[in-house]
C-alpha cells in the first residue's frame, strides 16, 4: 500500500470516528431534551466532544432551561392572573419546541456538512425566538410584583436612544425601510435603568417593525425640563386598533401577523417606563400611530 493509500486510509477513518462521535452527541442532546419535556428538575445539557456549533447550541438551550426554571419559580409565588398569563402564552412557546424537535431528528440522520449547518442555524434562531419570549415573560412577571423596583443611576438617554435606534439598522435594511430620524443635539441625562430604557425601546421598534408599513419616525426632543422621544408609523388599518389596549397584556392588533409575538412587548414597555417614573402613551393620527416617552431632565 503507497504511503497516500495508507494517509487516505488514516483520515477516512478519522473522519469517520469525528462523524460517528458527533452524530453519538447530537443523539445523546436530542434524547435529554426529551426527558427535560417531560420531567421536572433542574438537569442541564452537557457536551463532551470539541464541537464549537454544537456546544454553543447545547450552552444557549441551557440558558433557555434557565430562564423557564426561574419564570416557573416566580409564578409558583405569584397570583392566579398572572398563572394564566403562563398559560395563555404556551402555545407560543410550544411552536418553537416542536419545530425543534423535528431538526434535531433531522440532524442526527444528516450526512452531510451543508444540510447540519443549516439545520443547527435553524436549531439557532428557533432558540432565539423561545428565549426572547421567555425573557419577556420573566419581566412581565416581575412587573406584577409592586415590591419589585429598578436600580436607577444618571444615563445619557440621548445616547441610549440613538445605541437602540441603529441596532436595528439590518432589520430596517430587510425590510426595506428607511426611517426618519429627527434627533435633537446634545447629552439628555436622566434618572433611568439603562437595560430596562434599551428594552423598553426595543418593544416600541419592534411593534413598529411587525405592525407598521414602510414608514417610521423616530424623534428626540427637548420640551422645557423634559426629554420626549418618540417613534410613529403608519400603519394598514387603523380602524382596527384599539387605543384603549394598546398596552394591555396579549393585545395584538392584527394577530395574523403576530405569530412570534407574545402581545406582551408594549404592556412591559410601559411598566419599565412608569417604574422609572417616566410616561408613555400612545396616540393615533389617521393611518400614523405613535408612541410617546417621556423623562424629567437631571440638573
Amino acid at each position: 500500500m503507497t504511503l497516500w493509500a495508507i494517509v487516505a486510509t488514516v483520515v477516512a477513518l478519522i473522519v469517520s470516528g469525528v462523524l460517528a462521535a458527533y452524530r453519538q452527541q447530537v443523539k445523546k442532546t436530542y434524547h435529554r431534551l426529551a426527558f427535560l419535556k417531560e420531567h421536572k428538575t433542574n438537569m442541564r445539557l452537557t457536551s463532551d466532544l470539541p464541537f464549537s456549533e454544537l456546544n454553543n447550541l447545547i450552552d444557549n438551550i441551557n440558558d433557555v432551561l434557565d430562564l423557564s426554571r426561574d419564570i416557573q419559580r416566580v409564578s409558583q409565588q405569584s397570583e392566579d392572573s398572572l398563572k394564566e398569563t403562563i398559560t395563555n402564552l404556551s402555545h407560543d412557546i410550544r411552536t418553537p419546541l416542536t419545530s425543534m424537535d423535528g431538526y434535531f431528528q433531522l440532524l442526527v440522520q444528516s450526512d452531510s456538512e451543508k444540510e447540519r449547518q443549516h439545520y443547527i442555524a435553524v436549531i439557532q434562531n428557533r432558540i432565539t425566538s423561545l428565549k426572547d419570549m421567555l425573557e419577556e415573560l420573566f419581566t412581565y412577571t416581575k412587573l406584577q410584583n409592586d415590591s419589585y423596583e429598578l436600580a436607577v443611576e444618571s444615563l445619557d438617554f440621548g445616547k441610549c436612544v440613538f445605541d437602540t435606534v441603529f441596532s436595528f439598522y439590518d432589520e430596517f435594511q430587510k425590510k426595506g425601510i428607511e426611517p426618519k430620524i429627527d434627533f435633537c443635539e446634545g447629552h439628555l441625562f436622566i434618572a433611568g435603568n439603562h437595560e430596562a430604557i434599551r428594552r423598553a425601546l426595543q418593544n416600541i421598534i419592534k411593534n413598529a417593525l411587525e405592525h407598521g408599513q414602510k414608514k417610521i419616525v423616530f424623534e428626540l426632543q427637548q420640551n422645557n425640563d423634559q426629554v420626549i422621544f418618540r417613534c410613529l408609523n403608519d400603519v394598514e388599518n387603523p380602524d382596527e386598533i384599539d387605543m384603549a389596549q394598546v398596552f394591555s397584556r396579549f393585545y395584538k392588533a392584527d394577530s395574523a401577523r403576530s405569530n412570534t409575538s407574545t402581545g406582551l412587548g408594549l404592556s412591559i414597555a410601559k411598566g419599565l417606563i412608569e417604574k422609572m417614573g417616566g410616561t408613555i402613551q400612545a396616540d393615533l393620527n389617521a393611518n400614523i400611530f405613535a408612541i410617546e416617552i417621556g423623562f424629567l431632565i437631571q440638573d
